[in-house]
């Protein structure tokens, strides 16, 4: 499995001077990249090499790597662009979002995410420093700083490119790291996670894990942001700024949290982890005006991701499973009906009284469907 590793530079002025060029060289070199692919119509790596090569040396500085790494982005670019064309995730052909990205080349910021390879960038773990190239020649000795977990990573299984980024004026280097799959155990049960707004994750045990306080810390950074807005200072333009990327930190680290804790028991126990499948949910459901940007902020996609990733990390089975009506059927004898669940916390069935809490019923019926599904992933495949 492919793992990225994030560790953080510490330049000197001078260094910090030297990547920030490199950086903006190698952008305008990609958007220069970019605009003749779009005129000729070359989408093609080595088409636009021929094509291009030359003048990103001659003009923008870079070497002979560096240029092959530009390229190499541009034509990664409109594979992407392509791809969402056709996934239609940018609207119909008719549509101006769609209309705007067919009509222009793709052009890059200045302090776009740079790749770089083993020939322009090589790593000194004992004395955790980087040499990596820039306009302004090679730098030797960039320190780094990580985690003791990080750098043993970093050590056995780092393999390819890495990504120098600069975020709100702090410098990055993302890592592929490419880790051997550990094998999945053939699980005694299942553990049925259901995720919600009120309550970010619901297992099938009864274990809650409440978004109460995530949701105090959302509305309290709201009313921190209203305020700051409302003095039109450029002090408060500066601390909304800095202030931007801490509420998505928060809710990230909140997500690791119960995601680790659930993969723990999980494998203790010798069960897989099984999730309902929300794909597109935000498209399905209409909600009112207020109650939109406690949608649009719930994290439920990342913590499934984290799941994910962490479950197959741990050779523990992971499972996504229909979501559809979770929340309304009856484990007990299966009667479903929207009458079952009479408020958001409560679940009581019209059938067989069976009474409980909405969300452990949700999570006891995700859990049925894995053991269900299961069955058919694990089947030997019939012959003909």
């Amino acid at each position: 499995m492919k793992l990225v590793v994030q560790v953080k530079l510490l330049p000197t002025p001078e260094q910090a001077a030297a990547l920030e060029a490199t950086l903006r060289a190698c952008n305008r070199a990609a958007t220069h990249a970019s605009a003749v692919a779009f005129a000729k119509g070359l989408k093609d790596r080595n088409g636009l090499q021929k094509q291009v090569y030359g003048d990103l040396k001659a003009t923008f500085g870079l070497s002979a790597q560096p240029a092959v790494r530009a390229v190499k982005k541009v034509v990664d670019a409109y594979s992407a662009l392509k791809a969402n064309l056709k996934a239609g995730n940018l609207g119909p052909p008719t549509s101006k979002r769609h209309r705007r990205a067919v009509g222009a080349p793709i052009a890059f910021r200045p302090e776009a995410a740079q790749p770089f390879d083993d020939r322009c960038l090589s790593w000194q773990y004992d004395a955790r420093t980087v040499s990596i190239w820039t306009v302004d020649g090679r730098l030797k000795a960039v320190r780094f700083a990580c985690s003791p977990g990080q750098l043993k990573v970093l050590v056995a299984h780092r393999k390819g490119e890495s990504d120098l980024i600069r975020r709100d004026g702090k410098w990055f280097l993302i890592a592929t790291c490419e880790l051997p799959d550990p094998p999945v155990y053939e699980p005694v049960d299942w553990i049925g996670v259901d995720r919600g707004i009120v309550n970010l994750a619901t297992t099938s045990g009864g274990t809650n894990y409440q978004g109460r306080r995530l949701g105090r810390y959302r509305r309290w950074q709201a009313r921190k942001r209203a305020e700051l807005q409302a003095k039109r200072t450029r002090s408060a333009t500066r601390r909304l700024a800095r202030r931007a990327c801490k509420e998505k930190r928060h809710a990230t680290q909140v997500n690791h949290v119960i995601s680790k804790e659930i993969v723990s028991v999980a494998q203790r126990t010798g069960r897989g982890i099984a999730v309902e499948e929300l794909g597109g949910i935000r498209d399905r459901v209409r909600l009112r005006r207020d109650q939109r940007g406690t949608l649009s902020s719930w994290p439920f996609r990342q913590l499934g991701q984290h799941l994910a990733y962490k479950a197959r990390m741990a050779g523990v089975p992971f499972l996504e499973v229909d979501a559809a009506y979770t929340s309304q059927r009856c484990p007990r004898c299966g009667h479903t009906g929207r009458a079952n669940r009479p408020d958001r916390d409560h679940f009581r069935c019209r059938r067989c009284g069976l009474v409980g809490p909405a969300d452990v019923v949700a999570g006891v019926n995700v859990r049925d469907r894995a053991r269900s599904a299961w069955v058919f992933v694990t089947a030997p495949a019939s012959v003909p």
